[in-house]
């Protein structure tokens, strides 16, 4: 979802949400948790002792319960490590920004951390040929903005993030195609 259209002299900036929000936030410290908890529960039953203070796991045998136990807990606090980085380094957060002066379109993206954690990409307004509104409704809504280039290359201006109402889509749409003089597509 893009944040909003922000103007200042001859630029229009929208910036992207990444990763770094409380729902995600969420998710990954239950995952880690609860995977952890399922670990120590695994550990305890081969150890034969409580390594968890709020619960009582004498009864679990480690063959079959504990060896699973240790398996999902593995499993859960690996995904939640991941989950955890990723809102830490806010994947995904971006902006893009239309320059009337200079003639360009710059877009950047942050992705994960390595020689080419940055993505960012320019483009010409003479490259342009549309900007095109990508709207799925049903169980997996999606409603996108794309710019549309000249070579048929579809560059995605919208985060990934819930998606935004069919209105704010639009707005922003009619008013990125009158700042670039380009027209609208639908799909």
């Amino acid at each position: 979802m893009m944040a909003g259209l922000y103007e200042k002299d001859d630029k229009i900036t929208t910036y992207i949400n990444g990763s770094r929000r409380l729902s995600n936030i969420f998710w990954a410290l239950a995952i880690s948790f609860g995977g952890l908890g399922f670990f120590l529960t695994g550990l305890s039953s081969y150890v034969k002792t409580n390594l968890l203070l709020f619960s009582d796991v004498n009864e679990v045998l480690f063959i079959p319960q504990g060896i699973v136990l240790l398996f999902y807990g593995t499993a859960g606090i690996v995904l939640g490590v991941f989950l955890c980085l990723t809102v830490w380094w806010d994947i995904g957060f971006g902006y893009n920004e239309y320059n009337k002066s200079q003639q360009k379109i710059s877009i950047y993206r942050r992705g994960f951390p390595n020689q080419n954690r940055d993505v960012a990409l320019t483009f010409l307004f003479e490259e342009t040929k549309s900007i095109k509104v990508k709207v799925k409704d049903g169980l997996n809504p999606k409603r996108q903005l794309l710019l549309c280039l000249k070579d048929n290359r579809e560059i995605p201006l919208t985060g990934t993030d819930n998606p935004a109402p069919l209105s704010q889509i639009e707005g922003e749409a009619v008013d990125l195609a009158k700042y670039l003089n380009i027209y609208i597509e639908t799909e």
